[in-house]
């Protein structure tokens, strides 16, 4: 869609990131993140649209999004589906400070963001912090020890044969995960297993992202009725993907760093805004089991100066790491006692998405 469509049909636009959170420097980028309610042929044809994140350069009728890169404007049953799920970074949107546009149709939204918190909170927000923490990691382990050179197969006892390519091995692996699946699917016993390996879990992708170990080869061959030398050159392939993927991943993050921020993980020996997003992440988690509530200013619960520190480099990685371990185990704590629903009403969500896109109904299509 076109960037004045979408603007046309926006419910909202809040000021989100650095800004919202209370955090913003001088030189801070604007965030901004919107809902639009999509035209009639989105929802009863062929046609489908998630969000709008580029275009901004095109005519439009909001002038303070013109050739904001940092702009993300969602579709209703897109961010619907997030916020139901607990994203942390859309649960946020429903109460940032600042609305530069606010229909009264986004206002009802806004009226009901009550009935999407839920215990799974303390999954997503702790899961997103932990993705901070790998971040933070991956960075700390390349400052420190970085890889010298490009992977060779031969570095993976790969000599005579052509390793697998990444088509080649999600293809074997979406086959073993299938008939794993079906393995278990309809033993009785193994109910919770399958629910977790297909629903809780990304099993999947946990298959196509660590290599298959030593223990689970002969069982692999077997399952998969492969000759043995086939499995060890798949076992090498991994290997070798993933370090190829490695040196990629780095190459990528030595090129493109921010320059100020490089000097400042240098100086630290760690990502400082990685280390900041996931203290924030897990405190925000705790207040919403506590609370009911997603509080996105940290100048109004008091620790935005405390958040600035990080960013700044008063604390050791050693510290940051001891400040997440803490709120875990307090997070486990309080996930118990919050008086939250375990999950989200979704019958609720449902009526009040039909109710949203009858409230903006199909005019300007």
């Amino acid at each position: 869609m076109k960037r004045i469509e979408v603007e046309q049909r926006t419910i909202f636009v809040g000021l989100a990131g650095s800004h919202g959170y209370g955090l913003n420097r001088p030189d801070s980028d604007y965030d901004y993140r919107g809902v639009f309610i999509a035209p009639k042929r989105y929802y009863l044809g062929f046609d489908d649209i998630e969000q709008k994140d580029s275009g901004w350069d095109e005519e439009g009728i909001f002038p303070f999004l013109d050739n904001n890169k940092d702009t993300v404007i969602y579709e209703l049953r897109k961010i619907i589906q997030l916020l139901s799920a607990g994203n942390p970074n859309v649960l946020e949107l429903l109460w940032l400070n600042e609305y530069p546009i606010l229909t009264s149709v986004g206002q009802h939204l806004i009226n009901h963001r009550q009935i999407f918190l839920s215990k799974k909170v303390k999954h997503t927000y702790s899961g997103y912090a932990f993705a901070q923490i790998k971040k933070m990691e991956t960075h700390r382990k390349w400052l420190l020890n970085p890889p010298h050179k490009k992977p060779l197969p031969s570095d993976f006892g790969i000599e005579d044969e052509v390793p697998l390519i990444k088509d080649e091995l999600n293809a074997f692996l979406e086959y073993l995960y299938l008939l794993i699946r079906e393995r278990i699917e309809f033993l009785e016993e193994a109910e919770q297993l399958y629910k977790l390996l297909t629903a809780d879990i990304d099993f999947k992708g946990v298959l196509k992202q660590y290599t298959i170990p030593d223990e689970a080869l002969s069982y692999t061959q077997k399952l998969t009725n492969s000759r043995k030398d086939f499995i060890r050159l798949l076992q090498k392939s991994q290997s070798y993907q993933g370090a190829l993927r490695e040196w990629k991943a780095y190459q990528s993050w030595r090129e493109n760093r921010n320059p100020a921020r490089a000097e400042m993980e240098k100086k630290s020996g760690f990502d400082l805004k990685h280390g900041m997003h996931c203290i924030r992440l897990l405190r925000s988690g705790l207040e919403i089991l506590r609370q009911s509530e997603v509080i996105v200013d940290r100048r109004r619960i008091g620790d935005a100066e405390d958040l600035k520190a990080i960013l700044k480099g008063d604390y050791s990685y050693e510290q940051v790491m001891k400040m997440a371990d803490n709120l875990v185990v307090e997070m486990e704590k309080v996930y118990k006692e919050s008086a939250l629903p375990h999950q989200p009403n979704l019958e609720e969500i449902n009526e009040l998405c039909i109710e949203l896109v009858e409230m903006q109904g199909w005019s300007k299509e």
